[in-house]
């Protein structure tokens, strides 16, 4: 169950840079929600796990991005440190080979959206959602149920690393289990009219549309702000004021937005994208207050802890 804080922690971990290929920015705050371990471990550990595999080192991407999903659970499986740890954590995760293949992967409903010509907000992700056809019938047949959209009645998501408690059929594989850390992939060949892309977990997702978040960056850029602000500002455009019963602007947040330079020195991309037509600030969403008797309530809301993590690799 995820529980809520009695005020949000508002300090951001923000950084920037770039190499010839791309430039990106990265920021991070805690919000409402309290800290989640699988979470913290998954962001720092998942790209090592990609990078590390032989088939990595042989263009075998798809391959490698599986095996280090599965491997953080295999690792979390280990450390003793996570032994009565029932957290899980979301992931999304990209990486570009040096033919421009983006390879765009994520378990859980953290999304990648990447703005394309005009400013078109093209997912590159889907929402793993109990709901769904296919999600639902792999987790009947692991022997669980969805009820009121939650798995078991209970977790929202139906793929996230960790959430140990939902993968304990001991007669099926991982990818079968009612909850599984199975990543989807897509690959995006990058154009010269793709400008940026917006890798970010539900705590951006549930305020701002795939679009909003989109023109929300593009609008920044048009007032000539730089990456690693913007992700912040993001942040705190969403962030709630107050605990509310909906929950939207009380989880955690990640947001890294990475520009394709596409030839271009970081200050050219910055200007090329500042004389383009400025978007409207997009509106947040409405929110129902909680009264003093909803806060319990709104405190026992069940999520899962959610991590974004980015790989801009020059693959050998």
């Amino acid at each position: 169950m995820g529980q809520t804080l009695l005020k949000p922690i508002t300090d951001t971990s923000t950084n920037e840079d770039n190499d010839k290929r791309v430039m990106y920015g990265a920021s991070c705050m805690q919000g409402w929600r309290t800290s989640d371990a699988v979470a913290k471990y998954s962001g720092t550990e998942l790209h090592k796990k990609i990078m590390d595999t032989t088939a990595f080192e042989r263009g075998r991407y798809r391959d490698a991005i599986r095996m280090g999903y599965y491997g953080i659970d295999q690792d979390l499986k280990k450390d003793s440190r996570f032994d009565h740890d029932t957290s899980g954590s979301t992931a999304v995760a990209a990486l570009l080979t040096k033919d421009n293949v983006l390879y765009v992967s994520n378990a859980g409903d953290s999304r990648a959206v990447i703005s394309t010509k005009d400013g078109r907000a093209i997912p590159l992700t889907q929402d793993h959602k109990p709901k769904h056809t296919k999600e639902a019938l792999r987790i009947k047949n692991a022997g669980g149920f969805v009820e009121n959209g939650r798995v078991n009645g209970s977790l929202a998501l139906s793929r996230a690393l960790g959430d140990f408690k939902f993968k304990n059929n001991t007669q099926l594989a991982p990818e079968q289990q009612a909850v599984t850390a199975e990543p989807d992939i897509i690959e995006h060949l990058l154009t010269d009219h793709d400008e940026f892309v917006v890798l970010a977990c539900d705590g951006i997702w549930d305020c701002l549309s795939n679009q909003q978040v989109i023109d929300f960056v593009r609008y920044k850029l048009c007032e000539h702000k730089s990456l690693g602000p913007i992700s912040e500002e993001l942040m705190h455009y969403c962030l709630a004021e107050k605990g509310n019963i909906s929950g939207i602007g009380c989880d955690n947040m990640t947001v890294i937005i990475v520009a394709f330079l596409r030839k271009r020195k970081p200050q050219e991309w910055y200007d090329w994208m500042a004389q383009k037509t400025k978007p409207q600030m997009p509106a947040k969403k409405a929110i129902l207050l909680a009264s003093n008797s909803d806060k319990d309530a709104a405190a026992a809301t069940t999520t899962v802890a959610a991590t974004a993590n980015l790989m801009t690799l020059a693959a050998k």
